[in-house]
């Protein structure tokens, strides 16, 4: 079976014009070029090169294989210039949005910390939960959690976000029990707008079919944090991001209910445009906030 480098050289040998010249390119001698381009000949059947003292031709074949090959050959050069340099100095700057969650709870550290090990790079993050235009408003790169709908860029999945059902202790103790999901349209359950199923739209699981319960409450909002200090003061029960409240489960200040029900997991995505080769920068960027994520995984 013919060899991927016996490929690559014959396509140098087609580029170069010459035996001789792509021997010289390659620190090879003559000889040996011409014994493997005809391995690769007899190997395939075919013959790819007339050879004349003067110029080599290529044959039908060879110009199909040729054509072929050398996209074999830019794509391997893409692939291993891609990670070429991820320990070298990186500079240049990065406009970026995060949510608020992740914002305050790692990420400002972490890409803090990042600009502190390239100091010929600066970042400017933003902290916002909606889904920004990347290319209208200038970013470089996005941190989400959610699904991505825009088929024009490119999303990089890095982490799973475990979301639960919580309230205070007190609440529980001054309210009806919680067996079950359909126990909730008795309580007063907090909604979270920006939930793209709808603020009231819960989701649970039963016998692993997932499905939505419409709960109903007095108070929602499209900060998660908002909701957790609302129910920190026992006006309720909401479906929170276990991050954002994982302190709080260990603290004894929040309990988390119908464990067994609850399935919502959402994937966090770094997101940014369509390109054939993201810079260094921005994927060395997007390996350091993965490795921050994998650190405080529990909490997920």
């Amino acid at each position: 079976m013919a060899h991927i480098d016996d490929l690559v050289l014959f396509t140098q040998v087609v580029e170069h014009g010459s035996f001789v010249s792509a021997a010289k390119a390659q620190q090879m001698t003559t000889s040996a070029v011409s014994k493997r381009i005809s391995k690769l000949e007899t190997e395939l059947g075919v013959q790819l090169l007339y050879r004349t003292t003067r110029k080599l031709t290529l044959t039908e074949a060879g110009e199909v294989l040729y054509h072929r090959g050398r996209d074999i050959q830019h794509t391997a050069k893409s692939a291993f210039d891609a990670v070429t340099g991820f320990n070298q100095a990186l500079s240049g700057h990065i406009r970026m949005s995060v949510p608020t969650i992740s914002g305050e709870l790692l990420l400002a550290e972490a890409v803090a910390d990042f600009c502190n090990q390239h100091p010929g790079l600066t970042v400017e993050m933003s902290l916002d939960n909606h889904f920004v235009d990347l290319l209208s408003e200038h970013y470089d790169l996005v941190i989400r959690t959610g699904y991505l709908e825009d088929s024009t860029l490119i999303a990089r999945y890095i982490f799973d976000s475990r979301w639960l059902v919580c309230a205070s202790p007190e609440y529980l103790a001054s309210h009806e029990a919680i067996q079950s999901p359909k126990d909730l349209l008795r309580h007063n359950c907090l909604g979270y707008s920006y939930e793209t199923g709808g603020t009231f739209d819960w989701q649970f699981q039963q016998n692993n079919d997932t499905y939505l319960l419409k709960v109903k409450g007095n108070f929602a909002s499209d900060n998660a944090a908002a909701l957790r200090k609302a129910v920190l003061a026992g006006h309720g029960l909401a479906y929170l991001p276990s991050c954002l409240i994982y302190q709080d489960l260990q603290a004894g200040t929040l309990k988390e209910v119908l464990v067994e029900h609850t399935n919502k997991v959402l994937g966090i995505y770094a997101v940014y445009p369509y390109t054939k080769q993201p810079a260094k920068r921005i994927q060395a960027l997007i390996e350091h906030i993965r490795q921050a994520y994998i650190q405080i995984q529990p909490q997920f």
